[in-house]
């Protein structure tokens, strides 16, 4: 499997930064809660200047979304809704120990970090615009259509994991208990990006391993 963007993605946003890893051998069990609360406490500890929309990660996501004509209070970035609930609620839902953890980091780093169960993925991942005619199931199993032109995550069969970017991952290949090999794929776009990611990817690499010391966690290039 390949993962990579248009050229007309790379072309009209130079500034963007990505960190890919493929997991294989995990499980749904492992315990995680310590990992999670310690990257939880640094959210905490930079939500307390302000909300997650004054944040440098959250803002360039914002300029972003304005630059691909959505309204960015409406759809936000999966990192900023994160920490807006995390605000609201001092805490996340579990849902599964390998999404806890990508979850946890995610508003740690104020990055959006998304996770595809790789089995659910047909052939090649690409970072490209819709041309309406693919296909993408919602996590209430409802099918929807991305709109021409809306940036999405579509695999070798017309099929859309992510609508509006980093906005929405779908339901179709979300990490669930049956799920043993994933992939991990974290966007940025602020100054920082490049020192950012490559400790946030980092960060996942040891949590994987540390929940999970048989599994493997590789480092791929994104095209």
């Amino acid at each position: 499997m390949r993962f990579s963007y248009a050229n007309s993605i790379r072309e009209d946003f130079p500034e963007l930064v990505t960190g890919v890893l493929c997991i294989e051998g995990i499980t749904a069990s492992g315990n995680v809660s310590e990992t999670t609360a310690k990257f939880q406490e640094l959210a905490r500890d930079r939500l307390e200047s302000g909300t997650e929309s004054t944040l440098p990660e959250v803002q360039a996501w914002r300029r972003t979304f304005a630059r691909m004509e959505l309204k960015p209070t409406q759809y936000r970035c999966a990192s900023e809704a994160l920490l807006r609930r995390f605000r609201k609620d001092n805490a996340l839902p579990s849902i599964h120990p390998l999404v806890d953890l990508c979850n946890s980091i995610s508003i740690a780093f104020a990055v959006p970090i998304a996770a595809f169960d790789l089995q659910r993925v047909s052939g090649d991942l690409e970072v490209r615009r819709a041309n309406g005619g693919e296909i993408y199931e919602n996590f209430g199993g409802e099918v929807e259509h991305p709109e021409v032109g809306e940036v999405i995550f579509a695999d070798s069969s017309e099929r859309a994991h992510a609508r509006r970017w980093t906005n929405r991952q779908s339901g179709h290949s979300a990490v669930r208990d049956g799920t043993t090999n994933a992939l991990i794929v974290s966007e940025a776009m602020h100054d920082t990006a490049v020192e950012d990611m490559a400790r946030l990817i980092a960060a996942i690499k040891a949590a994987v391993m540390q929940t999970w010391p048989s599994a493997s966690a590789v480092e791929w290039p994104s095209r």
